[in-house]
């Protein structure tokens, strides 16, 4: 585009053309029929050129919802179609499968709030100038909604893989009055939004006004402070995930730790030096000096090309620092696709200890979408299409848990604290047990069965221990033994099991099921009952009625 400097008086004439059109463009309305025959043609489309899609909805609930939103169109504004559409392509739960909302093919608003959720509530980590009042506030409720049902009503059109990129991608949905309004947040439609916040002990109300959409000051996720934004955290220092944003990665010495830090934020390469000469100085500089220990943080990582990650992965294994408790990787709820599949592969092939928050994608999951352009708005529903299974199916997951979780209080970022830097460089072999189930093994196996239940107990307090299953993989070993028609010791460690969760029903309907294999059909009836009293409604209670009437049905043949 070419600019040209304008006389005044010209420069007046289209400012006021502009708002003009501005105003124009925001009450063009489609016709029902538009509507219904884009919601048709995405229908359609989904079937024909993306049925893989259809792995954590079903096509018959995809069409029942199409239906829904198809016969409601005669009574929606057009930001309520724009919102139903974002339903329906989030019900893929595939971050990569959205609707591209932010295209404003229909207008929408933005409040100039950057909302975090930390482990303490919702808080405001950065705010325009015009309302410097409430930053640091903690947010209570939306126009009298309290916060968790606010999060709960937003939840269908955010394509969210897991609870992590609920909190880092999904967040900013409230900041949109259209689609707060059409979630049944707000009553009726305004662009002027009450906040209930809490601030220094004190509860109050704020009226934020939102203006046409337009993206706040960050970077990364994180608030870029400057005339116009404002930032919660202590400006006078700076934590080393935070410092150097301008570069896409970084990486300092830490003398005194004897460990090299570094930081990648995207998977791209960076216009002062390509991935692999950064990574070629790292793993030199590593070699050359006294280095005990590498921390790359990925933390705010949200992908990029991941045939970039090769240097990455082929530098660690072959450098010294390629050994159990030497290669820690902090990984948060912003490290997603590229990120996910570079995580993935240093979780198979090197020695890397996770620290941090589990990732925001799904170990295996779709990415690399397409758009599919709707004929009469225009609006574009972008389809993943490239499915990526870095590992086999049955080591599939949610998420990349960490093995040792941190998390982040509001006083804690507002302070500069970094409890998952800090777990970091604090661990070693000693302190913390990777792989708990090994441990437990070895104490099995050694005899040590006195040992097993107030070590698990232990760990359950801790909350590093935080994303380990310990019910899931007692409950796998229990069945292991089991298959082996190894009863006695399947049955001490279903028993451990109701020790350690007395309240799951689960653990309870499988020591029925020992108990009934093992020939103890009283003890099975038993069990099962107090399974179903666990779980009246549940699957699990639907389950033990089954193999109650499985067990009269054998009773009777005997």
């Amino acid at each position: 585009m070419v600019i040209t400097r304008l006389p005044i008086k010209n420069a007046l004439c289209n400012v006021f053309l502009f708002f003009i059109f501005f105003a124009l463009s925001a009450q063009i309305t489609f016709t029902t029929e538009q509507y219904r025959e884009d919601i048709r043609f995405l229908q359609k489309t989904v079937h024909k050129d993306f049925p893989f899609l259809f792995k954590k909805t079903t096509a018959e609930d995809f069409d029942a919802e199409v239906e829904k939103l198809y016969q409601a169109i005669p009574q929606l504004a057009d930001h309520e179609v724009l919102v139903g559409l974002a339903r329906l392509v989030a019900m893929f739960e595939y971050g990569h499968t959205i609707l591209g909302y932010w295209e404003e093919k229909i207008p929408i608003h933005q409040l100039q709030v950057v909302l975090y959720e930390y482990d303490d509530g919702i808080f405001v980590q950065g705010v325009h100038k015009d309302y410097p009042n409430i930053l640091g506030a903690k947010l209570l409720a939306i126009e009298g909604m309290p916060v968790k049902d606010v999060l709960k009503a937003m939840r269908p059109v955010v394509p969210a893989e897991n609870d992590s990129y609920l909190k880092a991608y999904g967040l900013h949905y409230l900041n949109f009055p259209e689609f707060l309004h059409a979630q049944g947040v707000i009553k009726e439609m305004s662009t002027s939004i009450e906040f209930f916040l809490e601030k220094d002990g004190m509860k109050f109300q704020q009226q934020l006004e939102a203006v046409p959409f337009n993206r706040p000051a960050r970077q990364y996720g994180m608030v870029v402070p400057g005339a116009e934004w404002l930032e919660s955290r202590d400006l006078t220092q700076t934590p080393l995930y935070l410092k150097n944003l301008e570069k896409i990665y970084y990486y300092e010495y830490l003398e005194d730790k004897k460990t090299v830090y570094v930081r990648q934020s995207q998977i791209q390469d960076d216009s002062l030096q390509s991935i692999p000469e950064f990574y070629a100085e790292v793993f030199d500089f590593i070699d050359k000096n006294e280095v005990d220990k590498l921390i790359l943080d990925v933390r705010l990582n949200g992908g990029g090309n991941n045939y970039k990650n090769k240097p990455v992965v082929t530098g660690v294994i072959a450098s010294k620092i390629n050994k159990p408790g030497k290669f820690m990787v902090i990984i948060g709820r912003r490290t997603f696709s590229a990120c996910q599949n570079l995580v993935n592969e240093l979780h198979t092939y090197t020695n890397a200890i996770f620290v941090g928050e589990p990732t925001a994608e799904n170990i295996n999951f779709y990415g690399d979408n397409s758009p599919v352009t709707l004929p009469n708005t225009q609006l574009n529903a972008y389809m993943s299409f490239a499915w990526w299974q870095d590992k086999p199916q049955w080591e599939n997951r949610p998420a990349l848990y960490p093995h040792i979780a941190t998390g982040l209080t509001f006083e804690q970022y507002r302070t500069n604290q970094d409890p998952a830097l800090e777990a970091a460089l604090a661990y070693s072999d000693t302190n913390f047990i990777v792989d708990p189930m090994n441990y437990f093994t070895t104490l099995f196996t050694n005899g040590k069965y006195d040992q097993i239940q107030p070590e698990a107990a232990r760990m359950l307090k801790d909350p590093s221990y935080k994303f380990f299953d310990f019910e899931g993989e007692f409950n796998k070993a229990g069945y292991a033994m089991m298959s082996s028609k190894q009863f006695e010791e399947a049955l001490f460690i279903f028993k451990l099991n109701t020790e350690l969760f007395p309240k799951s029903a689960n653990a309870w309907d499988s020591l029925a099921e020992a108990y009934w294999k093992s020939g103890d059909t009283t003890k099975a009836v038993e069990l099962y009952n107090k399974a179903i009293a666990l779980d009246p409604e549940g699957a699990i209670g639907v389950h033990a009625r089954e193999m109650l009437q499985t067990m009269e049905v054998s009773k009777s043949k005997e």
